[in-house]
């Protein structure tokens, strides 16, 4: 089984996505059952029943509780067994593993380590969000056929967006653009700035500058499964480099990743924007994205399908992979201190 890092908040799902019935959804290679209580409060439990291992999900809600499709077997939002026919009373051993949950940015979030370790204020959220400065236009739950730690790889990495992002995210004759990168705690940022040369096509139709920009691009990775990309221009020369950002686009593009198993992750995504919403140019900016992140995912599901043919030799290590090693270092020391919850 791959390593996870266990004791983490992982994206579960959109909370628009999630009501008073029951859906799945799979993480860390966990079968959850999901559901709102009639209070409006997310519930999240093992998707099987400890008699025979039917999915919860084929069942039932009775209330705030989740009654077994299979034989009646019922469970409150705790785990807890509060019925179990023909038994006056249910052995108090009989329980579902229940997650904690807690919601943050449109987004549910699930806790797949040692519940005792949960603490919902740890929970990311970036302070834009709740700016007026800025808007908000959600975007989807993209599934990508392919490790989570290989997008991750593509979310540390301002490199590839040149050669596969042309007709949205790049502009031509920047291949050789200077990329910086560091390690704060756990998290990765890599960073570049392209200085005076056009404005990349998402932006287009924005804001007029009469001319050339300087752009930036900072990657921040947070380990394990969480990128925030803040990338804008501002006219050529007027000191954006230096951090006067005044007159600019900016934008924080938001990837929570939910690593499904081995070969499949779920991006989920959305954009902040210092500018007012606007139907019309949100769902340009939403189809320009939708275009971008299309373009990766076929990349990274090509790059599975070769990574799962067998063959003698390794792939090589470049320069521009430091930020993705430094990333999968920090993995591998939050797995390696937690390891898997106790059954």
């Amino acid at each position: 089984m791959n390593r996870y890092a266990f004791n983490a908040w992982y994206p579960l799902a959109w909370s628009r996505d999630i009501g008073h019935a029951l859906t799945t959804r799979r993480v860390l290679e966990e079968d959850i059952v999901v559901f709102r209580t009639e209070a409006g409060a997310v519930a999240a439990l093992e998707d099987a029943c400890p008699h025979r291992l039917a999915p919860l999900s084929i069942g039932r809600l009775r209330g705030d509780a989740v009654e077994c499709g299979y034989h009646g077997l019922t469970f409150d939002c705790e785990g807890t067994c509060t019925h179990a026919p023909g038994m006056p009373r249910p052995p108090a051993s009989v329980r579902v593993r229940s997650y904690p949950t807690a919601e943050s940015m449109g987004m549910v979030w699930v806790w797949m380590g040692d519940a005792a370790k949960a603490d919902p204020s740890q929970v990311f959220h970036l302070p834009q969000y709740d700016d007026p400065a800025y808007s908000v236009v959600e975007g989807d739950a993209l599934p990508v056929q392919a490790n989570y730690l290989s997008l991750a790889d593509n979310l540390c990495d301002p490199t590839h967006v040149v050669f596969v992002h042309q007709t949205t995210l790049a502009s031509a004759g920047r291949e050789e653009t200077r990329v910086m990168h560091e390690r704060q705690g756990n998290k990765v940022v890599t960073w570049r700035w392209v200085i005076d040369g056009p404005l990349i096509p998402v932006f287009e139709g924005l804001k007029d500058f009469g001319g050339n920009v300087d752009r930036w691009h900072y990657y921040h990775y947070h380990a394990p499964s969480i990128a925030v990309i803040d990338f804008g221009s501002a006219r050529t020369g007027t000191g954006a480099p230096e951090g006067h950002r005044d007159d600019c686009i900016q934008m924080y593009a938001c990837h929570f990743i939910t690593p499904v198993d081995e070969r499949t992750c779920v991006q989920h995504w959305l954009v902040l924007k210092n500018s007012p919403a606007d139907p019309a140019v949100d769902e340009r900016l939403r189809a320009s994205l939708r275009l971008a992140f299309d373009e990766d995912k076929r990349v990274l599901e090509a790059i599975q399908r070769n990574e799962d043919k067998p063959r003698e030799w390794k792939r090589i290590r470049l320069a521009l992979d430091a930020s993705s090693i430094k990333m999968r270092g920090i993995v591998e020391e939050m797995a390696a201190a937690d390891g898997p919850p106790a059954a």
